[in-house]
């Protein structure tokens, strides 16, 4: 049994994970109206890793005789200064996520709730390699600037993949 204080951490966390899908479906529309497919298809992916941990959570507290009360979700930005700002705003977005992450792996730790401890090294892992790949993007963004190289990105991130994962925390 999930105590009363996780359950409602990973409540909150979800309305996090779904905010997080809203926030990069908002920039997917950002970079289609600008004519960046890649960009934005790119950030599509986004939307289905988050929609994914939100219900990796979900299954997970309903899994461990927990409630879940789903919340409203903030409405994230539509509109950016440019192309750039988007990915650097998703890189600072998941430094945040990965401290709401670190924050409930140290509420299970203190409850001494191994089941919770468990089950979110998966999501530490994965916060790695979500704060990585938005960095890496910045960069190259940085680098080219906004001329061709911009359109050579663009490409680049049209042939990602929503791949899910192999083994998933719980259910999947």
């Amino acid at each position: 049994m999930i105590s009363e204080q996780m359950q409602q951490a990973f409540n909150d966390q979800i309305n996090a994970e779904l905010y997080s899908a809203y926030l990069y479906a908002s920039m997917s529309a950002y970079y289609q109206s600008v004519n960046l497919p890649g960009f934005a298809s790119w950030m599509r992916i986004q939307v289905q890793e988050e929609m994914l941990h939100a219900t990796f959570m979900f299954d997970f507290v309903l899994a461990r005789g927990g409630r879940l009360t789903l919340q409203p979700i903030a409405g994230p930005p539509a509109e950016w200064p440019n192309p750039r700002q988007p990915f650097v705003d998703a890189y600072t977005h998941e430094t945040l996520v990965t401290q709401r992450i670190d924050n409930l792996v140290n509420l299970a730790v203190a409850e001494r709730d191994h089941a919770s401890t468990a089950f979110l090294q998966w999501f530490i892992t994965e916060q790695v390699e979500e704060e990585a790949n938005a960095d890496k993007v910045v960069k190259q963004m940085q680098f080219a600037g906004e001329g061709s190289g911009l359109f050579m990105i663009d490409r680049d991130l049209a042939t990602r993949i929503f791949t899910p994962p192999v083994n998933p925390p719980i259910g999947g």
